[in-house]
């Protein structure tokens, strides 16, 4: 039994299906965990939802910006971007199934030593913090407060962390750090606005990763998010948005021995 993290699938189906097939994943033997964003921008997210949904048993997941975004769409929240493909499956039959069943998917997967989340956590969270606040906002979300909860998520603006709740609630600023997170200071102020390189980041912010004295360090993270970084490897972290959706390669981490399986994306 092997248990495989894989990277920000976005709708990419056929990347997808080239990758188990490289690792020979048997549903019988192995375990998926998926960083989150399997839909929209990409060709087949219905594939890709309905492949997830089957497979259910053997998938841990953790969801994304771009999930949440199908999620808002489907109650009517948010309305279509020009870079979406979510309109196939929000006409599907099969739309009263998968999405509300995505809609009740976790924000952080621990289990021992190995965390998963879709974008980034501020530095001085500790783990009994994240672990407290993503079960709070995880039951809002799947709640009757789920429609407030995701009208807080919109916007590029600078966020500091922790929030003024005049004007953005802690699970609200809490959903969009964990789904959007990529570069922030040392005193929590995040920039949702920069999407680049790292070696690009803006004074005074720094790649989430990059402080000194990270709180749940000793923990190894799996996250994704973050295209223009890249395959990235660290003792106690491993990004793994390798732009699959924008024609580069879909990868995959092998917790038991580390090792990295890569295939060239399939849709261009």
């Amino acid at each position: 039994m092997a248990t495989y993290v894989i990277g920000d699938v976005q709708g990419c189906f056929a990347s997808l299906e080239s990758l188990l097939k490289l690792i020979s994943f048997s549903s019988q033997r192995d375990r998926l965990w998926l960083v989150g964003d399997l839909v929209n921008r990409g060709p087949q997210s219905l594939a890709v939802l309905r492949w997830v949904h089957q497979h259910r048993d053997q998938v841990k997941l953790v969801l994304g910006n771009h999930d949440l975004h199908l999620i808002a769409r489907y109650h009517g929240l948010n309305s279509d971007k020009p870079l979406d493909t979510l309109k196939e499956v929000l006409d599907s039959p099969e739309a009263s199934t998968l999405i509300p069943w995505l809609q009740h998917q976790p924000l952080v997967y621990r289990e021992g030593v190995f965390a998963m989340v879709h974008g980034g956590l501020l530095p001085q969270w500790e783990w009994d913090l994240i672990a407290r606040l993503a079960r709070e906002t995880e039951a809002q979300l799947q709640g009757p407060e789920a429609a407030s909860l995701l009208l807080e998520l919109s916007g590029k603006q600078e966020l500091q962390w922790p929030p003024n709740e005049k004007t953005l609630s802690l699970q609200g600023a809490f959903l969009k750090i964990l789904t959007r997170l990529r570069v922030c200071d040392a005193n929590g102020r995040v920039h949702f606005g920069f999407s680049g390189a790292p070696s690009d980041c803006p004074e005074p912010f720094r790649p989430w990763y990059e402080w000194p004295n990270r709180l749940p360090a000793k923990l190894r993270w799996f996250f994704g998010h973050w295209s223009a970084l890249g395959l990235l490897q660290r003792e106690n972290l491993v990004g793994l948005d390798t732009g699959c959706v924008w024609g580069r390669q879909l990868a995959a981490f092998r917790q038991e021995d580390g090792r990295i399986f890569q295939v060239e994306a399939q849709e261009n």
